[in-house]
């Protein structure tokens, strides 16, 4: 089995296609079984963990090209030899009745050639943000799924976060009247000096890693889509990020008149969203962060529910949108819409200029 690395460096673009309406596979499941691909920090410190929390799905398998990780999976989650895959044999996982949905937990770069697999092995798909590299990328995993009749989730956590929705049902209320402006700004400083997200063919740059954040808040804040972008990109360490961004500044224009005023950064630590209205403003900071949302408004009210775990909440809606044969709260063509905003920001920054959508 080849390790993380050399699967990193030997994974390659795929065919793309158009995109198509995705069509649900009903399930008689009341909890389903799910694995993850790809063992990196983020399946190892926080889905792993969300899943033992989780009422209608579970962790039944894994994927890895670190055969190292496997004893210490199994030990600690009980989960079966059969159960357990690496790249090369993962189409297999069609055989197995005991996993329902495949998680994509990879580099950007590598989300749609996975997804696609998952896809083409009958699983449902969850797939992490940012959805892919391209317009196309994302364009091949719906395609992939409504071929297939798999369900394709996108792992936007905040949509499911309590707060977050209160944001989202306040652009369609206005109860501050008329929306006028959206301040998002999301980064952290990144210490690191050899990490695939200082690599452009796997998703690097801040706009793929943090990007998606003041962009996905942008347009769920303002309640409509963008037609113009204005973009710039910078950075204080070229020596590091000499292919991707450390860090991009980005306007939005809406129709309504609004604008959104976006930041992420791999360099400056920032984590804050705000709408300001004709008759008022309310914000969330932290907007992103995996616990602690909360926020306020120009009235006085407090924005603080909780919830035990975002991811938790995140997976147990999907699995319930699969069981319940129900659309998914964040499907693939929201991802596929921010990713399209995506390119017209990098074509906006290397152009130095407006770019319509």
């Amino acid at each position: 089995m080849p390790n993380r690395r050399s699967f990193i460096k030997q994974a390659s673009a795929l065919s793309l296609a158009a995109a198509l309406p995705q069509i649900s596979l009903s399930s008689t499941k009341q909890n389903l079984g799910v694995a993850l691909v790809g063992l990196g920090d983020y399946s190892t410190h926080i889905l792993a963990p969300a899943l033992q929390m989780t009422q209608y799905c579970h962790l039944a398998g894994i994927v890895t090209g670190s055969p190292d990780k496997i004893p210490l999976w199994q030990e600690k989650y009980k989960i079966e030899d059969a159960n357990v895959y690496n790249y090369d044999n993962m189409y297999a996982i069609a055989n197995n009745d005991a996993v329902d949905v495949i998680y994509i937990v990879l580099p950007t770069g590598l989300h749609s050639k996975y997804s696609i697999i998952a896809a083409q092995a009958g699983k449902h798909v969850w797939c992490e943000k940012p959805m892919a590299r391209t317009v196309q990328e994302c364009e091949s995993i719906i395609k992939a799924c409504q071929q297939n009749k798999v369900k394709l989730a996108i792992g936007y956590r905040m949509q499911h976060e309590p707060n977050t929705q209160t944001i989202i049902k306040y652009a369609n209320t206005k109860p501050y009247g008329k929306i006028e402006e959206v301040i998002a700004k999301a980064g952290y400083f990144d210490s690191q000096s050899n990490s695939w997200r200082q690599i452009k063919a796997l998703g690097g740059g801040a706009m793929y890693d943090m990007g998606v954040y003041p962009l996905n808040a942008a347009r769920y804040t303002a309640g409509e889509e963008p037609v113009a972008v204005t973009a710039q990109h910078s950075t204080n360490r070229p020596e590091i990020y000499s292919e991707v961004d450390e860090t991009t500044t980005f306007t939005l224009a809406f129709p309504s008149g609004a604008v959104a005023r976006c930041k992420t950064s791999m360099g400056e630590r920032m984590n804050y969203l705000r709408a300001n209205c004709e008759k008022g403003w309310y914000e969330l900071k932290p907007f992103q962060s995996y616990s602690g949302i909360k926020g306020k408004t120009s009235d006085g009210k407090v924005l603080n529910a909780s919830i035990p775990n975002q991811q938790a909440k995140q997976m147990d809606d999907d699995a319930l949108a699969i069981i319940n044969q129900q659309p998914m709260l964040v499907p693939g063509e929201e991802g596929l819409r921010d990713i399209r905003i995506v390119e017209a920001i990098y074509r906006s920054a290397a152009q130095n200029k407006r770019i319509v959508l």
